[in-house]
């Protein structure tokens, strides 16, 4: 059945994908196979959408849980004004609205505008015209059984801000479900305990547990948990949750006992995490032949915008001394291991090899990934996997230069010997091509760091590049 979605007017990329996601969950529909009509001369943009979705429980679940979705709708009735508004109404199957009108129901009707300011005394005028509608029931405005609305959209002739395409559109429906904007206040990172400087913000943390198809009883792993903020979406869905990091200051110190990635759990009421651990990306600590273990791995790694990726080394290391080397006993326990720099490439190509081992079939990697403004994102200028395919990738601008795009991959096969030497070629072919993209000005992510001086000095020689990049950055 096709019902209205109506979503909040923000992070328009991730609309979709978000609601594809929960259809997924939650109605067992392939995100590729969620049909999507736009209303009539309605821009994309629109927050205006219709969705066909197996059933009303379907559809209430998505609204619900959905970060986006501003509520999902039975519409009765649209139109371009409030007399084409009234005879589509009328037209409305008889079957489908008199068990919402019965006497012994209780009813609410709340008028909304996109794109225009309607006052108090327009609203209540608007509702009265609305008399045609055989209401039975009582008014109930607190906590009515069956709730209505009735939306109204500006003509981009206001000088509103309107795509020019939008025309005048009155909506009205009944509420099948609507988001629960309460727990983005509640989990707002001004009020956390324990922050960092890279601590994902709450909303963007449950559209990637959304994304992730996190739910009850599932374990879900961040390689780069930070401060904890996308295991505290991933809990608060009721997830099992487990978290690494390469500096042990985060993840065992904090700020002192009562300020720490476990006191952040605690302050919500939140499920603690099965183990925090202090592990290198570049260098798992799972045990051989370990697969399989986790649905769904949901990170951010560092890509030099406000924080750069390290991995296990440093001068020592890098200059050709034997790994691991030895710590003595008495300073084993305030020892904080070295680090070396640690590029986007190499730490996404350890993110999916990781990824391809530890996630079950069907297991869900969501992770963010920098581009470059300057041009078109394609499926092309992100890495690839042989086990993974990418369902969906929304975009979020962060400066007028940078913006950084959300993948999501499934796993869809297992990982082997073969797979593993063909992911790693697949790597080199992906280093090799953005090295060229250095050379005919076309680089279009930030597989380098964004403050290296050769994104802004302009290519040099093919030869060059190599020599200057190969061993540092890629």
């Amino acid at each position: 059945m096709w019902y209205l979605c109506v979503f909040y007017h923000r992070l328009l990329d991730y609309r979709k994908p978000e609601v594809e996601s929960l259809a997924e969950l939650y109605g067992g529909l392939q995100m590729s196979t969620v049909e999507w009509k736009l209303p009539q001369d309605h821009h994309p943009d629109s927050p205006f959408h219709f969705v066909n979705l197996p059933s009303e429980d379907v559809a209430r679940s998505i609204a619900n849980r959905s970060i986006l979705v501003k509520g999902m709708y039975e519409l009765w009735g649209q139109g371009n004004s409030y007399e084409e508004l009234e005879e589509s109404i009328k037209n409305y199957p008889e079957d489908r609205k008199l068990p919402y009108l019965a006497c012994e129901s209780t009813f609410k009707i709340t008028v909304d505008s996109f794109g225009k300011v309607i006052s108090f005394q327009e609203q209540n005028d608007r509702i009265k015209g609305l008399s045609y509608i055989p209401f039975q029931g009582r008014v109930d405005l607190k906590n009515p059984e069956n709730k209505f609305w009735l939306m109204e959209t500006d003509d981009h002739g206001a000088n509103n801000g309107l795509p020019p395409i939008v025309k005048r559109t009155v909506f009205f429906g009944r509420e099948i479900g609507g988001a629960d904007r309460k727990r983005i206040p509640t989990y707002q990172l001004k009020s956390r305990m324990y922050l960092g400087p890279t601590a994902m913000d709450a909303e963007m943390a449950f559209l990637m547990a959304n994304q992730a198809l996190v739910t009850s009883g599932k374990l879900v792993y961040d390689p780069f948990v930070g401060t904890g903020s996308i295991l505290i979406a991933a809990a608060h869905f009721g997830a099992m949750t487990m978290g690494a990091d390469i500096d042990i200051r985060v993840v065992r110190d904090g700020r002192g006992p009562d300020c720490n990635v476990w006191s952040n759990f605690k302050q919500y009421g939140l499920s603690m995490p099965v183990g925090l651990l202090r592990a290198d990306n570049n260098l798992p600590p799972w045990r051989p032949g370990l697969k399989e273990v986790f649905d769904a791995i949901i990170c951010d790694p560092p890509y030099g915008v406000r924080a750069g990726g390290r991995k296990s080394g440093g001068r020592k290391l890098l200059k050709g001394a034997v790994a691991p080397y030895t710590v003595p006993d008495d300073k084993r326990t305030d020892h904080i291991p070295s680090t070396a720099p640690y590029s986007l490439a190499e730490c996404v190509h350890d993110l999916l090899d990781l990824s391809a081992k530890m996630l079950i079939l069907g297991g869900r990697l969501v992770y963010f990934y920098p581009v470059l403004r300057d041009y078109d994102i394609v499926e092309d200028m992100f890495p690839e996997h042989p086990c993974f395919k990418l369902v969906a990738k929304s975009e979020q601008i962060l400066s007028s230069r940078y913006s950084r795009v959300l993948l999501t991959m499934v796993k869809t096969g297992p990982y082997t010997d073969e797979i593993a030497e063909l992911a790693r070629i697949k790597h080199l072919e992906f280093k090799e091509n953005h090295l060229k993209s250095l050379e005919d000005g076309s680089l279009h992510s930030s597989v380098f760091s964004p403050s290296d001086p050769q994104l802004s000095t302009g290519p040099k020689s093919w030869k060059d590049i190599k020599q200057k990049y190969r061993g540092k950055y890629v």
